[in-house]
């Protein structure tokens, strides 16, 4: 298999400038049309079979056309960049210094396209395509809506894959779930009075205070997994409405994070706030948030805020076959892990059943910070994984 790092080594400079122009491109979520169509270049260019760019703007390249189908999957937006002065650098000039490539999405995670697309060139170069299809996936939105890309593209554009492989940052280890999250919202009401005179009211800010010292006392109750760790809640946000100043507010929300471990459902979590005594007290009202927006090709998306918890075991086939496609690429066992955060394998994983798997390059300390950065070595070595790991996959 030297002949895999030979050839990604012959693709470094490619990869690099394509990797540069990733970065150029902003793609904040629902604004990726630009970087989708610098992509399909690219696919065209290194000759994908086919490149189609779907309803809801997500892009797939397609080499090879046999009966196992493996899909690569990377998110193409980013989140934006917060104060601009923090950053050392330009975060859209494609910073390349010291083989690093410096910006914002160089971690989390477009990057990781470029050897996903290269890999594909080499298994035609190398003569490696067998029975099995490459799919190479850049999605769209999954910065505000984990999952809901993959779910379009599986559940209403027919692609059906035999297995999915997430390339969000792992440090090049083999990660084989995470937790689950949902996001909720509190609403306790009262009732408004001037307040020069609050013992004529209900303030319902007051009542709330309850009930977020409630929340923060659940944490300690919530079940631990010994793989993916403890489930946890946390209050993100708070508003209120009152009709001024100097009045006793009659409305009050809280929003709340919720991540949920192995064994822990949107049914139980839901459950857990409403049956705290100080909900039931103030007749609080409990409700899972619904993500709802425009994608960059104009079609109208959306589902509930719940992204649930995938796990797959180190003895399924996938799990052995991407150790077996870490070594070849690092020359060594990869370590095998779980990410902290969330992915679009709520959806492959958590929500269809679909063996997955998680390779890509770069760390995820760095995913949303001022330091976003990619290894061009990363860049090689995942390159390699992805060619290698189809043949331990096809019959």
């Amino acid at each position: 298999m030297s002949l895999l790092h030979g050839a990604a080594k012959k693709y470094e400079r490619d990869m690099v400038r394509f990797a540069r122009d990733l970065v150029r491109i902003p793609s904040f979520s629902c604004q990726e049309g630009k970087l989708v169509a610098r992509v399909a270049r690219e696919m065209g260019r290194v000759g994908f079979d086919q490149v189609k760019v779907d309803r809801m703007g997500n892009i797939i390249g397609r080499v090879g056309k046999g009966r196992t189908k493996i899909m690569l999957d990377a998110h193409v937006d980013t989140v934006g960049i917060g104060d601009r002065k923090a950053w050392k650098w330009d975060p859209f000039k494609g910073k390349y210094s010291g083989g690093r490539i410096y910006g914002r999405g160089a971690t989390d995670q477009k990057l990781s396209l470029a050897p996903m697309i290269y890999a594909g060139r080499m298994l035609k170069d190398l003569g490696l395509l067998g029975d099995f299809t490459y799919w190479v996936v850049g999605s769209c939105m999954e910065e505000d809506c984990d999952g809901l890309p993959l779910l379009h593209l599986i559940n209403k554009e027919g692609y059906k894959p035999d297995y999915v492989i997430i390339t969000e940052p792992t440090n090049l280890g083999v990660y084989r779930g995470h937790r689950g999250r949902m996001e909720m919202k509190v609403v306790c009401r009262g009732r408004s009075c001037h307040a020069s005179a609050p013992e004529r009211g209900v303030n319902a800010v007051a009542n709330m205070s309850d009930i977020v010292a409630e929340v923060s006392r659940l944490n300690a109750r919530l079940k631990r997994n010994g793989f993916l760790g403890k489930g946890t809640v946390a209050v993100t946000k708070i508003d209120c409405q009152t009709p001024s100043l100097n009045a006793v507010p009659d409305e009050c929300t809280i929003y709340l994070d919720r991540r949920l471990t192995a064994g822990e459902t949107l049914r139980l979590a839901v459950a857990q706030i409403e049956r705290l005594a100080s909900v039931r007290r103030h007749k609080a009202k409990v409700e899972v948030l619904r993500y709802d927006a425009v994608a960059w090709t104009g079609l109208r998306v959306g589902q509930e805020k719940y992204y649930p918890t995938w796990v797959l075991p180190e003895s399924h086939k996938l799990v052995k076959a991407a150790k077996a496609a870490g070594r070849i690429a690092l020359g060594k066992a990869p370590k095998v892990d779980k990410w902290v955060f969330s992915t679009n394998g709520v959806a492959s994983a958590g929500r269809l059943g679909i063996p997955t798997v998680g390779f890509g390059p770069s760390n995820e300390i760095y995913a949303h910070t001022v330091d976003e950065v990619m290894p061009v070595e990363h860049l090689l070595k995942a390159a390699v994984f992805y060619a290698a790991i189809p043949r331990f996959l096809a019959p």
